[in-house]
């Protein structure tokens, strides 16, 4: 009987071996598994960090001597000029002691005020192109490349407007700060890839300066600009249309409306066009395809509250010190841009709220009180 009990014994240790030297192994697997995991994380990032190290030594080339040096053109999303292009070409100029008097700024619509501090000089685009054919060449080079709105290079329309600026001002043979640097040294944040801290480290935020040239109309006081146009992130439909409604007649019940109405053809946006059965003022007489940004931004800092699509011009709006509402109904490609300007925000002292919404919301709860009301009755 000892004997059988020895050897159960036996048995029972070396299973407890057995099952002791499977878990060791497949614990050292798994930490094996994790060893490659973080060393291909970490030779990813360092891939990635030695393209921006490429893209710096660009910049860093083009700033050296004392050519003239243009800054564009600027053919994209207002959005990403806003939040990312001016604070880059403001860290580049900063970072790399260029005075003001080198820098040539090309951009669109008005948008001289946003460099004011940056350089001395600003051409716009729609005095070397009409709006119309600008439109047109600017949507047949977004076919034809892979980036889409995004400038990945410069192109044929990219190469015009610079010879038409050179001969406009007289220079000859500027270096080019083209938005394709901005582009590829931020583009593994966009997909997920990057700490902000990247980002953040070359960008730097300042509120635009007043432009007194600009001509506005009489505007009332205490006003709500409103600024509701059709993309990505507010997609057209009828839903969003009666909550859009809704919330819009309640905000000018209590305050003056400013609609912000674009100029027709110039993206691919369109404005909504909420009718909302009550009186509100709108700048269509005030605003031109070469003066919109200009215009727009000189109401915004006239204006207590500002209430638009997410994008655009929301991402501006706080830097100028007014409380903003951003509405979406689809936020899959704003997480990044969020998670940046809500930053931004909170440290610059003088920057106004900054929350979102999204319409799909909104249309519930006013579903629920529908109910809620039908049920009192």
């Amino acid at each position: 009987m000892p004997n059988v009990l020895l050897a159960a014994r036996n048995i029972g240790a070396l299973a407890a071996r057995r099952i002791s030297r499977a878990a060791e192994r497949l614990s050292g697997r798994k930490a094996r598994a994790r060893r490659q995991r973080r060393a291909e994380r970490d030779g990813e990032q360092a891939a990635f960090a030695a393209g921006e190290d490429d893209v710096l030594r660009e910049v860093a080339a083009l700033a050296r001597g004392s050519r003239p040096i243009v800054v564009g053109p600027w053919l994209s999303e207002v959005g990403f000029e806003v939040l990312y292009w001016v604070p880059f070409v403001r860290w580049v100029a900063a970072e790399f002691g260029l005075d003001a008097e080198r820098l040539v700024v090309v951009s669109r619509g008005g948008a001289a005020s946003w460099y004011g501090d940056i350089a001395s000089r600003y051409v716009d685009i729609f005095d070397l192109l009409p709006p119309g054919e600008f439109a047109s060449r600017n949507r047949q080079r977004i076919a034809d490349e892979a980036g889409g709105q995004k400038q990945m290079g410069p192109a044929d329309l990219d190469r015009e407007i610079v010879t038409r600026a050179r001969a406009s001002l007289r220079f000859d043979d500027p270096a080019l700060l083209h938005p394709s640097l901005m582009y590829r040294l931020f583009r593994q944040f966009w997909a997920g890839n990057r700490s902000l801290d990247s980002v953040v480290q070359r960008l730097r935020f300042v509120a635009p300066r007043v432009d007194r040239s600009v001509a506005l109309p009489v505007l009332p006081p205490r006003l709500v600009a409103v600024k509701l146009y059709t993309g990505t992130a507010l997609p057209d439909s009828p839903d969003n249309r009666a909550a859009l409604r809704a919330w819009i007649r309640q905000v000018a019940d209590d305050q003056p409306v400013v609609l912000l109405d674009s100029p027709p053809a110039l993206d691919d946006h369109a404005d909504f066009g909420v009718d909302v059965a009550r009186p509100v003022a709108t700048l269509r007489g005030s605003m031109t395809a070469a003066n919109n940004l200009a215009v727009q931004t000189e109401v915004l800092r006239r204006a207590e509250r500002f209430i638009t699509t997410c994008g655009g011009l929301a991402w501006l709006a706080p830097m100028l010190g007014v409380d903003t509402v951003a509405l979406y109904s689809d936020d899959r490609f704003l997480a990044t841009h969020l998670y940046l300007a809500r930053h931004v925000y909170r440290r610059m002292a003088s920057a106004g709220t900054f929350a979102t919404l999204d319409v799909r919301g909104m249309s519930a709860l006013g579903a629920l009180q529908e109910q809620g009301s039908r049920v009192v009755r």
